[in-house]
This record gives structure tokens, sequence and C-alpha cells, in this order.
């Protein structure tokens, strides 16, 4: 992944000789993203990591870690075109992966391969369609970049970790060199900085790296620098969907982001928002910043069922464009959970003038359904794309389901009207309306 055979971590000491391996890191659900620039280029390809599942894998219970790594615009056109998948399924207790699976797309390669990393547990679950190898005791770089999420990072210290890439070992030695400010598109970081080194079994040395964690229980990989002969490789944290747990340590640019809580209420942005959330539209019925947090109850039940949360995050440039990001989840809580277990989270970014997306994220979690998607949509052309390749014809000026509602806001909403919008629900469009009935006046904690 993205010249990856050189992330581990063990610090003279080896990983495994660390037994304590923190949980924050494999929260599932998590799912990060990345704007990778290369040489001259800003926008040379994109990166997603996701915490996918915890279950039963191949026979043993495990955690399931995915990234996608995929060459965009003029560098996939002319220079490297590749998109490729990594599958790692690790051993909860140590971090350690017994299963992995590489699905190859560069130019006219195609290779699948799956790896056993440790004993033959569950052979007859391989996909014959996979070639498979074994190599036992290491890491591959997926599974070596979230154990080292998992160390302490403790300062001065040097870890020690084997990684295994496309058939190469590779020994890799991460030193934390200090602290320093990271900025990203999703904020402002207190980053633990660290400098990766290795060198593979036949004598070779990786390309120098940097990597700076955000310093906090999760340590986030926030900003990853590769030394390239060709030229320098940055993959920038561009977004994040974090369940559960303490918010990073992070300053949002420059408003701060608050952790979702199923509470209704109407977080206001602050005063240090004003810089920024005067590039929007004054008009505009928000401003970056916003948090709006609901309750969902069931009938006259008096426990809620569920909760929903929005956001407006902040104007800045996201793949290669100007854009504001919002953000929405969805969950059932409680009782509702235990009879639907249901947790949604999307990523919209919209253009900050007519707030039409141009690129939806989605994580999806409904009972044992599962989908990761990324869709990109081109409002001139009529079209979305899919990760999974399948285009979508889309009349001009279609929302996905978070977009919509922040511009229902801003549309006339006075009585008998009648509006109707194009939204794109999963995989197909839709066209949704709006009619006003009246004005009425609700008390909500004692407001009215």
């Amino acid at each position: 992944m993205l010249c990856a055979p050189r992330i581990e971590a063990q610090r003279r000491t080896d990983v495994g000789e660390i037994n304590a391996v923190s949980s924050a890191p494999y929260a599932v659900g998590e799912r990060l993203t990345y704007n990778v620039s290369f040489a001259s280029y800003t926008s040379a390809a994109h990166v997603e990591m996701t915490v996918a599942r915890r279950g039963q894998f191949f026979e043993r219970n495990g955690i399931e870690l995915r990234a996608h790594v995929e060459t965009i615009e003029v560098v996939n056109a002319a220079l490297f075109p590749f998109n490729n998948d990594f599958v790692s399924y690790i051993d909860p207790a140590s971090g350690r992966p017994f299963r992995t699976q590489q699905f190859t797309r560069e130019g006219t390669l195609a290779a699948d391969v799956e790896r056993d990393y440790n004993q033959p547990v569950g052979i007859s679950a391989i996909p014959s369609r996979l070639t498979r190898d074994a190599v036992p005791g290491s890491f591959d770089p997926l599974s070596a970049l979230y154990r080292v999420r998992a160390l302490p990072l403790s300062p001065k210290a040097t870890y020690r970790i084997e990684v295994t890439f496309n058939g190469e070992s590779y020994r890799a030695e991460l030193r934390v060199t200090g602290r320093e400010i990271v900025r990203t598109n999703v904020g402002t970081f207190n980053a633990i900085a660290t400098q990766v080194r290795a060198r593979s079994q036949s004598g070779s040395n990786s390309f120098p790296m940097r990597v700076y964690f955000s310093d906090d229980e999760r340590h986030i990989p926030v900003l990853i620098v590769i030394q390239h002969p060709a030229g320098e490789i940055q993959a920038r944290l561009a977004s994040s969907i974090l369940p559960g747990g303490a918010p990073p340590n992070v300053t949002q640019n420059p408003s701060a982001i608050a952790t979702v809580a199923p509470t209704p209420i109407v977080t206001a942005p602050s005063s240090s928002n004003d810089e920024t959330s005067a590039a929007l539209d004054p008009n505009l019925p928000f401003k970056v910043g916003e948090q709006l947090n609901y309750n969902v109850f069931l009938g006259g039940a008096a426990q809620p069922v569920g909760a929903l949360s929005f956001q407006v995050r902040q104007r800045a440039r996201y793949f290669g464009r100007e854009g504001l990001l919002l953000n929405g989840s969805a969950q059932t809580t409680g009782a509702g959970a235990r009879l639907y277990p249901f947790n949604d989270r999307f990523n919209s970014y919209v253009d900050a003038r007519t707030l039409l997306p141009f690129r939806t994220d989605l994580a999806i979690e409904e009972g044992r359904r599962r989908i990761n998607r990324t869709v990109t949509l081109d409002q001139t052309g009529s079209v979305a794309l899919l990760s999974d390749g399948q285009r979508i014809n889309i009349p001009v000026g279609t929302h996905d389901l978070v977009s919509v509602l922040y511009a229902l806001r801003s549309f006339n909403l006075s009585p008998s009207r009648r509006n109707a919008v194009s939204i794109l629900a999963i995989n197909r469009p839709r066209t949704l309306y709006i009619t006003s009935l009246g004005r009425e006046t609700i008390e909500l904690g004692g407001q009215r």
C-alpha cells in the first residue's frame, strides 16, 4: 500500500515483546480517507482505510481491516494506473494477521493473492480463485500500521517490526522524534512525529518515511510523507469517521470537532468560526461548526431507539476541488439496537455555493448488511460513478442523503408550497417531494 513495505512497530524491543495492545485503533466502523499528492501533482491518488467488522473468519475470531488505494486524474491516466484493495484479518489480542488478501489492478496487471500468516486454520474456506502463500510470523503493511497505532509511541522510543509485502520481507524501525502541529482538511492536530526506515532481506533499503500520528489514544495517522526518487509523496487525512470514544486532539480549522451525543441539541458555532464561515453564502441558514443531534423514538416509547447526528465541518479543498464537508450518522441504540443493529455513516463533499455533492462516502451497517462505498457525482455530465465501477445516470442537481437535508433548509418552505428534488438513494436516483403544510410551534427541552 502506498509503497508501504516499511511500516511496523517495535521499540528496540520487538512488537512481539509488547503484549499490551490498545483497542482504540481497532474500533469497528472507523474510516479514514486520505488525499495523496505526488511531486507536483496535488491530487495523485486517494487512500481509504476501514475497520470493517469483528467476527468469525476462517474458523477463528478476528477483526477485518480493509484498505483501498487508487490513483486518479493525470497520474492514473499517464503515469501509474492502479486500483488496489487490501484485506487483513487480525487476531484481536495481538494485532497480528492470520490471513490477508490483496487484489491488484495495475494497468493490464490483475492479480488476486491470499496469504496465510500463521498456522493453517480453515484452509477449506480459502477461495480457490486466489493464489495462496504461507508467510508465518510477520505483519502485512495494513496490519502493521494498525499495530503501530496500538503502541504507546513514547517519546524517543524506537520500535521494530517485520513486514512482508509482495513476497519480500522487511525489517522496519520506527523512531519517535518529537511532537509537531499538523494541518489537514479535517483540522489541526497535535501530532506525534516518527521516522520509519526499513531494509529487506536482500539488503535493499526502502524509501525514508515520516509518519505523524494524532496525540491521543487512537493514534490516527494524519500525515504520511515518503521520499521517493521520482518525487515526494504525501498522504494527508481528508476525512474521518470515528465511532464512539473520545475525539482526537484536534482543532477544527478553526472550529472544534464535537462528539456525537444522542441528545436533541444544536451546537452553535463559536466566534472562532467567523473567518471560515464567512466563506459561505451569508444567506445559508447554517454556518461551519453547526452540529445537530437527535433522539429517535418509536411510538409512545419513553426511551429512544436511535440517534441521528449531522455536522457542517469546514470549507476547504477536497479531492482537488473547493468544497464543504457535511457529516451524517444514524444508529439504533438500546432496545432498538437489540432488535435491529443499525450504524450508518456518511461524508458528503458539496459545492459550497450550490450545496450539490461531488463525492459521497458511505459506511453502512444494517443487520448483516455491510456496504463501504464511494460515489463520485458529475453534476454536469449527469452521471454518478460508484467505487465498484458501476455508472448511474442521474438528473442534473442530484443530492445525496445528507446534502439534501441542508439544501432543503435553503428552499422556500412557505405553506402550501411544494418542492421537488432528485436524490441518489444508495444506488438509484429518486425524486423527493416536500409539501409545506403550515406553521406550528413546538417545544424542545423547555424551549419554543
